[in-house]
This record gives structure tokens, sequence and C-alpha cells, in this order.
């Protein structure tokens, strides 16, 4: 094993690590040959995961640098350090952000499509824009002042708001002061002007209630009026009560209720705001030293960018890819017998989900099907899973949903959901205390004993379907089906005892499997057999995984890693980490699913799952990860593996710099993996010929 105790210079820490991931989605939205919208896109993408990042993982830095005990001492100073770092990080991305947006508005008014402030409107759009405040606006606009406000975190951080100054004509009187929270969860952020002469315009709600302050202030004879944006990141965390007369589903609408009282953490501003304004805004937030305070632009929070009004113009969009039939599980046929036929497989969003769909829907009205077992982490808004486990239990079938309510941000969702299925007679298992289901796994009990099992990479959602690269294993085999079906007695009983021979299970021994898989690659090296580790997956973390995977390394085993998020390995260290490869890979689909391969001396083993490398899948969560054994699905993962690895368009550098570099093209062919598989994929479903632009050039 790597010999290092403490890993010096050979291991980045994760929330460094993530900083340089979401770097690379910044990076995407840079490249001029995204289309235009797709970059506006991307620029939400990062400001949304920058927002969620501070109310999580700041937090819980900012709660151990200010907890008190000398017992804490050392990762106080190294919680400390790294919110030094990660701010130094964000000051400099912040600014490369704001050259890319101004790039994106500059380009964007080259193709006819025009943001305009209030000072910009003329006669005929000031009068439209009046005029559809009072219909549309006007009841969600409630100015507080300031010297009503008590505390800003009382207020929500997923709000815009603006501080306004006004003046009356009379000099010598002091400025007022109020607080306008922006109603963009009712109205949009964006709001489309009327077009003409073949120009698109659009205005921010921002400026919308800009221009309409003198109605908003009407009949207080205000004559100057001044409003600056900013908004606020709160800590996420939620304080759970223990008291044991609370059941689950309780303690955790307590605990959604609690966060409402986080502490403020970072601060985005229009950098013009007036020192007299930002100081009123600043003294309702208590912000500390290690807080970040950030001066910006105009518009400080661009994750509405994600849903920016397209104004017509597919071109400036990525070409549609619908998803592809797969020609064995078309026809109209049972489900249940194709599966019973030999392992099926469907690999999203290049495939439609609307095949488990499918299943579940015959499962539920089938006269052979006795039981559903499924787990459900995050679901759609109007999930056809919940639809079709609700049609299960009224015709008779004994269902249950293992629900994970942390599932963070979702947990009011998962609890009215909860609620209807156990209305509906589902019986709604919480997961295991201290311990969060994040596998994705479903089976189908038959009469017959001839079960079903789906294992899946990622969770059973819809909306996640269309955007989230992740693969799914349907099958018959007893040898899954039966531990499938062990995990769910596992989740139930979690105190009674459960060995698993085929399925890999988290926290029972996954990482003991892995680290036997990894030590047999070291020691085919050693005997001259093929050896050589392939892995796709999110993060990688752990510390003792990463010792492992240097070792390997070290040992002349060829390691090539496909890593979308944190990764803390140090490709390159001579003797160390000089066989590893790793790839980041930016594109259309967010890449999510998780492939282990393993040489095994010839005999190749290929797993699919839900964990990734890191203390939490592994120690603190249960996750499944299970063998595939049919030929034809472990050739696809392959192929999935390898146009990874090979993608020089949307793939970066991992090597633990930050500085994303792209890969250079083999043979000067640039190419991009989630083309290249969306084209193999289409050929096999016999789909005519897909024209696909902004591809290899």
């Amino acid at each position: 094993m790597y010999k290092n105790k403490n890993l010096s210079g050979a291991y980045i820490d994760r929330d460094l690590s993530w900083m340089y991931f979401n770097h690379r989605i910044l990076q995407e939205a840079a490249k001029p040959e995204v289309p235009l919208l797709e970059r506006l896109n991307f620029l939400g993408i990062y400001s949304n995961n920058l927002d969620e990042f501070f109310r999580v993982r700041i937090a819980s830095l900012s709660r151990i640098a200010e907890c008190d005990g000398k017992c804490f001492g050392r990762e106080k100073e190294h919680a400390r350090k790294l919110i030094k770092q990660i701010n130094k990080l964000n000051d400099s991305y912040s600014a490369e952000y704001g050259r890319v947006v101004a790039d994106v508005l500059r380009r964007l008014r080259d193709e006819n499509i025009f943001l305009l402030t209030e000072s910009e409107l003329n006669e005929s759009q000031r009068a439209f824009v009046c005029d559809l405040f009072r219909r549309r606006m006007s009841g969600y606009v409630c100015p507080v002042w300031f010297s009503a406000v008590r505390q800003l975190t009382e207020s929500a951080d997923d709000s815009i708001y603006l501080a306004v100054r006004l003046r009356t004509a009379d000099a010598k009187k002091r400025a007022d002061y109020a607080l306008i929270e922006l109603p963009v969860s009712v109205c949009g952020r964006f709001v489309r002007l009327p077009d003409s002469d073949g120009k698109s315009y659009l205005m921010y709600v921002d400026d919308i209630i800009r221009c309409c302050l003198p109605m908003i202030f009407a009949g207080m004879d205000y004559v100057d009026f001044e409003a600056y944006a900013f908004k606020f990141t709160k800590d996420a965390e939620m304080e759970i009560d223990n008291d044991p007369r609370n059941g689950v589903m309780q303690k955790i609408v307590q605990g959604v209720r609690s966060r409402k009282n986080g502490d403020a953490l970072r601060v985005v501003y229009d950098g013009e705001m007036p020192k007299d304004l930002l100081k009123k805004v600043l003294g309702k937030l208590s912000l500390d030293e290690l807080d970040t305070l950030s001066a910006g632009g105009r518009y400080p929070n661009h994750k509405d960018l994600m849903s920016f009004p397209d104004c017509g113009r597919s071109d400036l969009k990525y070409p549609v890819w619908e998803p592809l039939a797969k020609p064995e599980l078309e026809g109209g046929g049972s489900m249940l017998s194709m599966i019973r036929g030999g392992d099926r497989y469907i690999h999203v969003p290049y495939h439609s989900f609307d095949y488990y769909i499918r299943l579940l829907q015959e499962a539920a009205i089938h006269k052979e099907v006795r039981s559903i077992k499924t787990t459900l982490y995050r679901l759609a808004r109007d999930s056809k899973v919940i639809k079709a486990l609700i049609c299960a239990a009224r015709n008779g079938k004994k269902v249950t949903v293992v629900i994970e309510l942390l599932a963070r941000f979702d947990e009011a969702s998962n609890i009215n959901w909860s609620k209807q299925m156990q209305e509906a007679g589902i019986h709604v298992v919480f997961g295991v205390e201290g311990l969060k289901v994040h596998s994705k796994i479903t089976h189908i009990g038959m009469k017959s004993g001839n079960d079903i099992a789906c294992v899946s990479t990622g969770n059973f959602h819809e909306g996640n379907a269309r955007v989230y690269t992740d693969y799914m294993l349907m099958t018959a085999d007893r040898r899954i089906t039966r531990e499938v079906d062990s995990v769910f007695s596992f989740i139930e009983k979690p105190y009674v005892p459960v060995k698993f021979k085929e399925l890999l299970v988290s926290p029972n021994d996954m990482k003991k499997r892995f680290i036997k898989l990894i030590n047999d690659e070291i020691r085919n090296k050693r005997a001259g057999r093929p050896a050589y580790i392939r892995i796709k997956i999110n993060h990688i973390t752990d510390e003792k995984m990463v010792r492992k995977l240097y070792e390997a390394s070290s040992c002349g085993v060829p390691v090539e890693l496909l890593v979308r998020g944190n990764c803390s390995l140090v490709p390159g260290i001579p003797g160390v980490s000089d066989n590893i490869r790793i790839n980041g890979i930016i594109d259309r689909y967010l890449e999510h699913s998780r492939i282990f391969i393993f040489a095994a001396g010839g005999e190749e083993k290929i797993f699919i799952g839900s964990a990734d490398f890191m203390p939490r899948n592994l120690d603190n969560r249960i996750e499944v990860v299970a063998p595939v054994y049919d030929e034809a699905i472990k050739a696809d993962l392959r192929l999935v593996v390898d146009y990874g690895l090979r993608d020089t368009m949307k793939g970066h550098v991992v090597d633990g710099s930050g500085e994303n570099r792209p890969w250079p093209a083999a043979d000067g062919k640039p190419f991009r993996s989630q083309e290249k598989l969306y084209e193999h994929y289409a050929a096999e479903s016999g789909a005519v010929e897909c024209s696909i632009s902004g591809g290899s050039e």
C-alpha cells in the first residue's frame, strides 16, 4: 500500500477538487463553439452549483472552523485554511465568470437578442412594462422598510433582493431605505417584450421592478429611486431533533423548518451599491471574518440562466437528440417475459426511460406478480413511477417503497410523496437511522419464483433521465434477484447480519470487496497476467481507496479513470501515480453512471451501481453495486468507458492542478464521446441517420 501516511502532496481536498470541477463547467460556458443558449445554460449550472456548495460544504467547514474545544484544534485550522483557499479561488473564478457573461450577452446582441435595462426602453416598451407590472406583478411585490427588518436570515436565501434608497425633493431629509424580494418564483426571472424589426427583447424582472419603483411608492413624495440587487447564502444543514417521542417523518419536517434559520455564509451584491446601503444590508446578516463577501455585477444570481427564454432560436441550442428505441424491447410484448429471456439494459438519456415505466406498469397489473419493492431517492414532480406503484397497490400487490427522507433539498417533496403512497396502501420504509439509502434497486416478486431485479446507477426519476447519463440492468438471474431482495430485508432489519456473494453492498463489505479487486490486479500484474483498472465514477475522495489506487499504479497496473466531480487523486507523481490517467467530461449530458472494470487476469469483471469512492458512500450509506454477466451488456459498458477515455472535445485533464487542460486530439482527430455514443445507439436502433452538428471536426 502507498506508504506516505498523511498523503502529503498526493491528496487534493474534496472541496478544492469540487471548485476545480465547477470551473470546468465555467470553461465549457466560455467556449465560442458551444451554442450560445447552451453557454447560458452552463453559466446557470455553474451559479446554481456554487450556491449549493456554499449552503452545504462551506457551511460544514464554517461549523468546524468556529467550534469550541481544543480537541478540534487541527481540524479547525485546516477548515479555516481551506475556506480562505476556496474564497481566493472563488474571487478568481467570479472575475472570469463576469467576463464570460459579458461575452455571451454581446454575442446575443449580434444574434438580435437584446437584454434591456430600464434606462434603455423606448416609449412603447416602457408602456408595455408598466402595464405588465400592473396586471401580473404588482400583487407579488411587497416592500419592507429596512427599519422593520430584524434579521435578513429570517428570509429565504433562494431569493434575490433589491435594496432600495429613496429620496424626496427636500435635500435636508434623510433618505429612506426599503427591501424588495423579487417575485421570481411566480413571474420568472426573464420577461419577453414584444419583438420588433426582427429583434427579440427581454428584461430581467429586476429591471422591471426598477422601472416601476415610482408606481410601487406612489403618493409618498419620492423623486429619486436607486435599487441594487443582492443575494445571500445560508447554512443549509438541518438540525434534527433526536427526541425519541418524535417519528422519523416528524423529525425531518422539523429539520426542514430549522434550515430556514441558518446563518448567512456568503453575500453577493452589486458592486455599484453605495456604501451606506451596503452597510445596512450587511448589518442585517451578521457575517464573520470567514464568510464570503463578493462584489459582483448588476445581477448577482445567474442560476436562472438555466431557464433563459430561447426566443424561438433553436439554431442557438444543441440539436435535439431524441431518446432512442431499443429494438429488442419494442413490439408491445411483455417486458417481464423479455427480461426473463435474457438480461436487458437501458442507457439513459440515449435510450428512453419509458422502458422502466413500462416494466412497472406491467408489473402493476400482471396476475403473476405478487410484490414490488423499490428504493426512491429523488422523484420527478409528476412521477410516473409513483403512479405505477400506487396502481400496483390498488391491484392487490404488496408494494414496499424505501424512500430517503434526507435527500438534500428534496426532503419536503419526499415527505409529501410518502404521505400519498401510505394513503394508497403502500408500505413506506424510511430507511435506516444513521444510514442514507442511496441504492437504486427494484425487485419484482413473481408467484412462480422467477423474480426480476433492476439495478441502476441513478435515481428512478423521469426528469433526471433526460439529462443524466445512467445505466440500468434488468435481470432475472437468480444470483442477482435473490440478493437484491435481501438488500430490502437488510434495510428493514439492519441489525440482522446479511452476507452478499454477488452484490457489493455498503456499508457491509463494499470497500473491502473493491480493495480485494484492486489487490487481485496487483497480484496479476506481478504474475504477468492481464491487469488493468478502468472506472467511470462521479467522485473519488476516500483516502483508503486513493492509497490503494496509488499502490496499483506503483506496481505497474494501468489505471484509467473517468471522474466527473471531486477527485482527490494526483496523477503523474513519479513512482506513485505515473500509471494513472484521469479524464473529466463536461458536455450536454451530466455524466452520472458508475462503471467498474477489472482485467481479472483475462477473465474481465464488470460492475455497475450507485456508489462513488467517497467515505459517505462506502461507510455511511446503503449502496449497491452489481456484477454484469451478459456478454453483450459487458461489451456495451466497455464501449461507454472506452469512448469516455478517448474524449478530447469535452474531456479535461484531471491532474490535481485545477488547470483542466484539454487533451490533445489523437492523430489530429477530435473525439466527442456523447456524440459517438448517440450515433452508435442510433445505428443499433435502426434510426434514420441522425444529423448532429457541433460534433467531431
